[in-house]
């Protein structure tokens, strides 16, 4: 495996990713597939707010998962904290990737000086509430019927870790 920060070349897969859950999946509350257009201007913001989108890649160069965070509101008191997320490729599962994936956001983090990272997981989701908690994370709140999706309604559980950083906050 080689731990990567992912670039433009990385995008369709990246697509490709996100788009297999939104299809199959409540982990991202979309109903329509990502297009090429839609994953540049996410790319690009990621690139302009200097937010990593770190990846992981098997013995043949696929993408088998990635992991990126960026703001969790938009006003300035909030510059501390970050929502993530965490993908792997079905093929890739239960390898072992979102644990790893997460470990490395959770220290790129602290290397950018953030305070706060915030996890929101759809509450059916029992995989990820527990890799959560396997790293430190703690519920910190319970949105009720905040989706629809696939005819029913949709439970957000937030999850957060509070990090030592930065050493010296500052209101911008």
């Amino acid at each position: 495996m080689t731990w990567i920060d992912c670039t433009r070349e990385h995008l369709e897969a990246i697509r490709g990713i996100f788009n297999d859950a939104i299809v199959n999946s409540t982990a991202l509350y979309d109903y329509v597939p990502r297009s090429p257009e839609v994953m540049e201007v996410w790319f690009e913001a990621k690139q302009k707010g200097g937010l990593p989108i770190l990846g992981v890649l098997n013995e043949d160069g696929v993408l088998m998962g990635f992991g990126s965070y960026g703001p969790f509101r938009p006003h300035a008191a909030y510059q501390y904290s970050v929502e993530h997320s965490i993908y792997v490729d079905a093929r890739f599962r239960g390898l072992g990737l979102g644990k790893a994936l997460l470990q490395r956001l959770i220290e790129r983090a602290q290397q950018q000086d953030y305070h706060m990272m915030i996890g929101v997981i759809d509450a059916q989701n029992a995989t990820s509430i527990s890799l959560h908690e396997k790293l430190g994370f703690t519920p910190c709140g319970h949105i009720r019927e905040a989706g629809y999706k696939f005819g029913r309604w949709l439970d957000l559980a937030l999850y957060q870790l509070v990090l030592s950083t930065p050493a010296e906050p500052r209101e911008a």
